[in-house]
């Protein structure tokens, strides 16, 4: 079952799916009907799940969970997944790689390879105070407050001098 992305509770578990280019707009409106399609059928053990999604700045997929009802158990897990995966094979676009970084370059959101984030860092391109995209946020909460942070209060923080 599907709800409001703004409705979902602050302790609603959060998976954050980044795109490795910029999602053109008609792709986002379809990404967006599928990814709802998909929300209404979610299930766990038989059990509807209690889900929302926003689609952010065309490059990132953020699903909510509200565990208060029901939660995600490993299939119902798995099913996301291959869910993602059917988009990037539909779209050729990337959303389950981890070893890119997301960041913001001036008004622009630069999206780079963990390595290439790591030369920037050491020539100093990034720094500790570039906002970057902290993906792994596990509660709305946490996404709403921490998602967009300078880098020194990220994980990447381990990259910059």
């Amino acid at each position: 079952m599907t709800t409001d992305f703004k409705n979902l509770p602050g302790d609603s578990r959060i998976w954050i799916y980044q795109a490795n280019r910029k999602l053109r707009e008609e792709e986002v409106g379809q990404i967006a009907t599928k990814t709802k399609t998909f929300l209404e059928q979610w299930t766990a053990h038989g059990s509807d799940l209690e889900a929302g999604f926003e689609i952010r700045y065309n490059r990132f997929i953020v699903i909510g969970l509200n565990q208060e009802n029901a939660t995600a158990s490993g299939c119902s897990i798995d099913a996301s997944v291959n869910f993602i995966q059917s988009l990037e094979k539909e779209f050729n676009v990337d959303f389950l790689d981890k070893m890119n970084v997301t960041f913001y370059s001036g008004d622009y959101i630069a999206h780079k390879t963990l390595s290439e984030f790591r030369k920037m860092a050491k020539a100093r391109s990034v720094s500790k105070n570039t906002v970057v995209f902290n993906n792994l946020v596990i509660t709305k909460s946490d996404y709403l407050e921490n998602w967009e942070v300078p880098a020194k209060d990220s994980w990447h923080n381990r990259f910059l001098a």
